[in-house]
Formats: C-alpha cells, structure tokens, sequence
C-alpha cells in the first residue's frame, strides 16, 4: 500500500521540516534523520553565555507564501511582526506606501530620499522594462552586466539595487544572476502590494518552525532522530538503506547542506550527472556580528543599512534580549580579512554615526558561515527534485527554483519533494 510506505528524510532543516509537515498532514508517518543536536539546518538558535540568539539574521517578506502557509500551519505566525518596507541608509530613503500595486512602487520611487530625478525616472523605466518581458531573459548574465544594459546610474545602484542583490541572493553584483535577481524583483517590488513588506521574526529561528514542526510531527505519529548522521546510502532490492542510523526506506528525502548530497549519493548508481552539477557550485558567506549593550537602542525601522552597496545592516533585536543589536554583512567582501577587534570597533562607529551615543557594550559575538549559501551565479544549473533513481528525491534551497537561497527557497522544495511522493500512482 502506498499508504504505508517507509519515508525518510535526511536533514532536519527548514527544507526537511517543510516535506515533513506537509507528508504528515496527508496522513504519511515519515522518520526524519537529523545530525545535530537541533534541528533548524542553517536557520537555527544557538546559546550565547545563556542568551538564545539566531546563528545568523535571516530575513523574509511578504512574497514568502509558503514560508507563512507552514508557519501558520505550525500556530507561530504571530512570531512574526510585519512591516512596509523602509530601506534606509546614509542620506537615502525608500519606503512603499500602503498603496494598490503597482502604485505604491510609483509613490515610493517618487518620494525617496537621496536619489535625483534622473535616478529615479531610470529605476522607474528599468521595472517597467523588465515587466513588459514579464521578468524572463532571452539569456542569463550577471546582474551588474543587466543593469549597465539598462544604463541604471551608479548612484541609483549603490542605494538601491546593488543592497538588494547582495541581501537576496548573498552574491556579489559582478557575479549574481541576473535572472534570479529578476526573480526577486518580481515577487517583492512589482508584486503584490503586501509582497514587498518586510517580515520580522519576533523570536528565536528555532521558535518559528524547527521547535513547533518537531512537536506538530511527533504528534501525528512520525519520527524525529537528532544526532544521528547519515553517512550514505544504498539501494537493495527497491529499498534504501541509510548507512550509520541503519534504517531502511521506501522513499528518501535528501534536505542536507548540498555540500554534502553528494557523500550519500556515492552509493547510489545513476546519480552522477546529479553531482557532477552539483560540484558546479561555490559557497558565499555571511558574517554576523552580535552586540549586547547595556540599553536597548531605538531604531527608526527595524533594519538599517550602516552605508551603501554592499554595505552592513544593523538589526534590532530587543526581542530576544533588551540591548541586542546583530550586524550582518552579506558575501564575500575584506571585511572577512579584518581583524575581528577592529572590524567590531568600525561596524559600532557606523552604528553611532546612524542612531548617535551608544550605550555601554556589554558583550559581542562574531559567527561566520563560510558556506551559508550557495553562489547565486548566472547561468548555473541546479538539480531536480526528483533524482534519476526512482523514490530519491532533493530537497533545499539549492534545487531547482527561481529563488536564490533563501527560506522560501527552501521550504518551496521541501514542499514540492513531499508533493511528488504524495502523487506517485
């Protein structure tokens, strides 16, 4: 019986959790294998010296609809507190009023700060450019090489575009697709009016989904296994065998760091061209500095840009504790060469010059994720969800999607592995 078919799922990330929760509420059991002592993947709490704080700032909007269908699902949403998008910066300012789309675009491009007439008729010409084609490319190029196309000026791409590049796809300009940046712009700034809101988590990550999916999960009678890894698999007889927890499937779910897909899909014959494509790939990094001062700072918006391009964003984050401030800076960049001290002490400058005096800091925390996400390069390749072998199948933000590596990304792919099972005859 189809019904009855043993499903694992390798990794217990937001991709992992999302196939999970969506085979349990079609009434499938599943086993999910996690190698940490947590689950969450790479959107997750850690402890800090007795606080609980995120392993990085992972941001989300208002495009996001599977991302809020699973945390509605989960009874969490209201962890979440939404706002109209107010980027600012240095002497630069763009917020979207609550207008009908496209309108409210039109009104914020109009009222922001820091831009001259010409910048502004240029972004406004450039989105309706890329709507006409309906946001598709006859070819993919870097996302720089785009916008010189569209002779976008180099003041409206330092505040503007090149801010949203690097926070979405957490690739270089010179490097990100052009396309998948297409792709965000679609959703977010030319969508809906609510799709560009920003969507702040009001708690730990691991209070979003990784806590409430393992409770929702072993309350429909499925399984969560933390630290135990998954060194490989096999196939006898039509069934897989899950090397190292030593259990046997039906059906598996592959939700790991891509960076390791290909060690368990060794065993598996057939699979070559998946990570042949797969070593096609390179990892950008994220930087997160936490700041614990003595008082909480006030904020004019929730985030706040601590200059241009590819510049730092502070974040507020009295949530989780009075006084904590995070500071991410996103891809590769010599801020990563820097000596930590010294980088700490400019990034609190940038912070004094935007909000003025700080209180005593108390304590700091420096976590850097080498391989926090893919490099969302033009023209790459990205693997199926459904493998060559048949009841294998891939799941994480990495896979085939038009998002770059982004929450939504992930849970997309969780969802769509959980919908292919779900369809099989």
């Amino acid at each position: 019986m189809v019904d009855r078919l043993k499903i694992a799922i390798i990794g217990g990330g937001w991709a992992g959790l999302a196939a999970a929760v969506t085979l349990a509420d079609a009434g499938r059991a599943v086993t999910l294998f996690e190698s940490a002592q947590q689950l969450g993947g790479r959107a997750r709490s850690v402890d800090w010296a007795g606080l609980t704080i995120d392993n990085g700032q992972h941001l989300m909007a208002g495009a996001y609809r599977q991302t809020l269908a699973l945390m509605t699902r989960l009874g969490t949403l209201d962890l979440l507190e939404r706002h109209r998008i107010d980027l600012r910066a240095p002497g630069f300012r763009l917020a979207l009023p609550r207008l009908p789309a496209p309108f409210h675009l039109a009104a914020g491009l109009l009222t922001a700060r820091g831009l001259t007439w010409a910048d502004k008729l240029a972004a406004a010409r450039f989105m309706r450019a890329l709507q006409r084609r309906h946001f598709k490319l006859d070819s993919d190029r870097s996302a720089a090489l785009l916008l010189a196309e569209y002779r976008q000026p180099l003041r409206l791409i330092e505040r503007l575009w090149r801010p949203i590049c690097v926070a979405a796809l957490n690739t270089p300009l010179t490097m990100a697709s052009a396309q998948v940046f297409c792709n965000v712009l679609r959703d977010t700034l030319a969508g809906a009016r609510d799709a560009s809101d920003m969507l702040f988590n009001r708690a730990a990550m691991g209070r979003l989904v990784p806590e409430a999916g393992q409770r929702y999960l072993t309350e429909r009678g499925s399984t969560v296994r933390l630290s135990s890894r998954v060194n490989g698999l096999t196939l006898e007889a039509g069934r897989f065998k899950l090397l190292g927890p030593e259990y046997s499937a039906d059906r598996v779910i592959i939700a790991s760091h891509p960076a390791q897909v290909s060690g368990l899909l060794a065993g598996i014959d057939g699979t070559e061209a998946v990570t042949a494509r797969l070593r096609q790939f390179t990892w950008q990094p994220i930087f997160t500095l936490w700041l614990h001062f003595a008082a909480p700072l006030r904020f004019p918006y929730p985030m706040l840009a601590l200059g241009h391009g590819a510049a730092p964003w502070a974040f507020e984050r009295s949530d989780l504790a009075p006084g904590l401030v995070a500071i991410v800076i996103s891809a590769e960049g010599p801020h990563l060469n820097q000596e930590p001290e010294r980088l700490r002490d400019d990034l609190l400058h940038k912070l004094a010059i935007e909000l003025g005096p700080l209180p005593a800091l108390l304590a700091s925390k420096v976590i850097i994720d080498r391989r926090a996400t893919f490099a969302s390069v033009a023209n790459l390749i990205r693997p199926d969800h459904a493998t060559p072998t048949a009841g294998l199948y891939l799941a994480g933000d990495y896979t085939a999607g038009d998002y770059p590596a982004t929450l939504e990304g992930a849970v997309r792919s969780g969802v769509r592995c959980a919908q292919l099972i779900l369809g099989e005859a």
